[in-house]
Order: C-alpha cells, then sequence, then structure tokens
C-alpha cells in the first residue's frame, strides 16, 4: 500500500476466530445472587480457570448436568465474566424455562460443583467500529452485558432488548456512550420479532461503520437478521446473528 492508499473500510473491520484446545472442568459455587426477578448470576472458582481463555463477548462453553438416563445433558451459556488471576467464571441464568440449567441454577448454593467444556474458540469482533446495535431477548443480555463492559470509551452503543416487564432491566457499567431501549412485553406484546423491528426503525444510526449483533429465539434472529440485511441494507460482513433457543426444542442453538 502506497502512502496515498487508504485501507477500505472492510479491510479495517476484519471479525475473525480463533480456535481452543477444549478441556473439561469443574468448578464450585461461590455465590449466587438474583440481578432480577428473572435473571440469576452465579460465581463459580477453580484452579483449573487458571489457563481458561475466552476472548469473545458473546463465546459460549458447554454445562454438564445430570440427565434422566445417565447420560449428561449439555446447554450452551455465555461466559458473563472471566478472571485468570482469580481463578473466578461468572454465569448469568435467564430463568425462562424448566430446562436442566434452569432447575440447576435455582437449586444452585454455595459448595456446589458444575462440570464446563470449552470454549471451542472465540469470534473476535475489533473495536473499531464507528458504533454498535446489540439486538436480544434476555438470553442474549449476558453476552451485550460482556461487550458493553469491554468496549472503548465513549464508542455508541445501542441496545434493544426484549424484556417480559421493566424488573428486568439491568444496570450495567460501561465507558461506551450507550443508549438502550428495553422492549417491555408487558405493554408492547410478546411477538419479539415484531416489537423489536418497530423499535429499531424508530432508532437514528449514528454514521458511519457499524456492527449489528443479534440474540434471540431461533425465528426472531432470523427475521431481524432479515431486516437489516434487507431493509437497512447494513453489509453482512458487519454482523452476527444467532438462535440463541427454539420454540418447542430443548438445548437448540443456531447461529444464522
Amino acid at each position: 500500500m502506497t502512502d496515498t492508499q487508504t485501507a477500505s473500510p472492510v479491510a479495517r473491520h476484519q471479525i475473525g476466530r480463533m480456535r481452543f484446545d477444549t478441556r473439561r472442568r469443574t468448578l464450585t459455587v461461590t455465590s449466587v445472587a438474583h440481578l432480577t426477578p428473572k435473571m440469576l448470576r452465579v460465581t463459580l472458582t477453580s484452579p483449573e480457570l487458571a489457563d481458561f481463555d475466552s476472548r469473545g463477548a458473546d463465546d459460549h462453553i458447554k454445562l454438564f448436568f445430570p440427565g434422566p438416563d445417565g447420560q449428561a445433558l449439555m446447554r450452551d451459556y455465555t461466559p458473563r465474566a472471566v478472571s485468570r488471576a482469580d481463578r473466578t467464571l461468572t454465569l448469568d441464568f435467564a430463568l425462562h424455562d424448566a430446562g436442566p440449567a434452569t432447575a440447576w441454577a435455582l437449586g444452585a448454593k454455595v459448595g456446589d460443583t458444575l462440570e464446563i467444556g470449552g470454549p471451542r474458540g472465540s469470534m473476535i469482533v475489533p473495536d473499531d467500529f464507528d458504533w454498535y446495535l446489540l439486538i436480544a431477548d434476555e438470553t442474549g443480555l449476558p453476552a451485550i452485558g460482556r461487550r458493553l463492559e469491554e468496549l472503548r470509551a465513549g464508542v455508541p452503543v445501542i441496545t434493544v432488548v426484549a424484556i417480559d416487564s421493566d424488573a428486568e432491566r439491568q444496570t450495567i457499567e460501561t465507558k461506551a456512550h450507550w443508549t438502550a431501549h428495553w422492549v417491555t412485553r408487558d405493554r408492547q406484546g410478546t411477538d419479539d420479532a415484531a416489537t423489536l423491528r418497530r423499535a429499531i426503525e424508530g432508532i437514528q444510526l449514528p454514521p458511519g461503520d457499524g456492527y449489528v449483533w443479534i440474540a434471540a429465539e431461533a425465528t426472531v434472529a432470523k427475521a431481524l437478521r432479515a431486516f437489516i440485511l434487507e431493509d437497512l441494507k447494513h453489509p453482512a460482513a458487519w454482523m452476527r446473528a444467532a438462535g440463541y433457543w427454539l420454540r418447542g426444542e430443548a438445548g437448540a442453538h443456531e447461529n444464522l
């Protein structure tokens, strides 16, 4: 590249993936606390976390729970916070179903153990975008919280999150310039795809290059992804969408 040439926007915003060797670790619960009525935070520790690697805000690890037939049941969860120095891992559980993860979290107490695996890798989104738009239901809040805490000071970040009621709003410390839009089902209805889309349509996005991230029930995430790509004409390379759960199917997770 000569001195008169400049890097293209696509070249600047390189999103890459890192792969890790996976292993299982056994952790011990050190604290359990409600963030909101339907979001439970569990902090765990283990010497085995000394080399735990998680570099993406939306990483996933496997949690292993005993099944009724003796086979382990696995669920994907986001590491909400990690400290290798303190050997701690924080997990936030959205209490939205009656599956094995929710049942374990509701019964968790200090001294209990939990087996985890992974993450298999991290999606690295560079903090060089001009703005960020993060869209989710409750299951995506742990990843949103982690990204808010990690973004650089002053960068505009807009979140649009579907929750059951105002009681589920979270306070998150961030140096970014954060604008939060909470879509409450008790006032705006239970069709997350429609209500989240209406909320997004009412937002004036900042100028420049933006990164869009979506995590919700799979059909909702697909509908919102199509809207962002087709109606807003946002570059596909600058977005990521995932179905964090699928209505009627236990333990489903789908990258779109």
